[in-house]
């Protein structure tokens, strides 16, 4: 039988910190942002492992733009780029979280990377849930819909790390989804690395930098 990994233990102090902002009452909405390969899903699950009973996560990730319409629009090769998701529709969705009525399941889409493609109404979210965790690359680029995330959240974090351990896990991933050795080289460093840079640009306007070795 498949057995799911544990979580790795998310620093007290962060904990605290998330503590602090739910005991005030209302529905709390972090965002976790960084480079790619920074590791943001495995910090969001690690967070909602920690807040089991009251949190769901809901990944920007969802709004990538099908296969289908990549190719239209010739963006294809650029899969990841700001230009490549329906941002407006994540904004959208970040709006109803934050006005979801009591007797109201928000249903949004989830990526799959078996498959390379977004599912639409994937995750629910309930009505009771205290607190959403959501992470993408956007979540402070200040330009065209993404612009307007930040204030929908309570706060965004930066999921720091180094760049060769960052490069080392976006190249094992493009090579466990299918790619060559030099396929997923050669896509960290023409089209990961580019928006790496476009990202970290907005890195001193986080709330925190999020650092796993934080509390030691």
């Amino acid at each position: 039988m498949h057995t799911k990994s544990k979580s790795p233990t998310v620093p007290e102090s962060y904990l605290k910190r998330l503590r602090e902002l739910i005991g005030k009452g209302e529905r709390v909405m972090i965002g976790l942002v960084g480079a790619p390969g920074a590791g943001k899903s495995t910090v969001a699950e690690a967070l909602q492992a920690s807040f089991a009973e009251t949190s769901q996560v809901v990944p920007m990730d969802g709004f990538h733009l099908a296969n289908v319409e990549l190719k239209r629009l010739g963006r294809a090769h650029r899969k990841g780029a700001p230009d490549t998701f329906d941002s407006a529709g994540y904004v959208d969705l970040l709006k109803r979280l934050r006005t979801q009525r009591e007797d109201e399941i928000v249903y949004a889409p989830e990526f799959r990377r078996e498959i390379e493609e977004p599912i639409a109404g994937a995750i629910p979210v309930f009505p009771q849930t205290g607190l959403i965790i959501t992470e993408g690359n956007y979540l402070l680029l200040d330009e065209g819909h993404w612009a307007r995330v930040p204030a929908l959240l309570d706060e965004i974090w930066y999921v720091d790390v180094d760049d060769a351990l960052r490069i080392k896990r976006l190249t094992s991933r493009h090579e466990k989804f299918g790619r060559s050795k030099e396929e997923a080289l050669a896509w960290v460093m023409n089209t990961d690395e580019p928006n790496a840079r476009v990202i970290s640009a907005n890195k001193a306007n986080a709330d925190l930098l999020f650092r796993w070795e934080a509390d030691e």
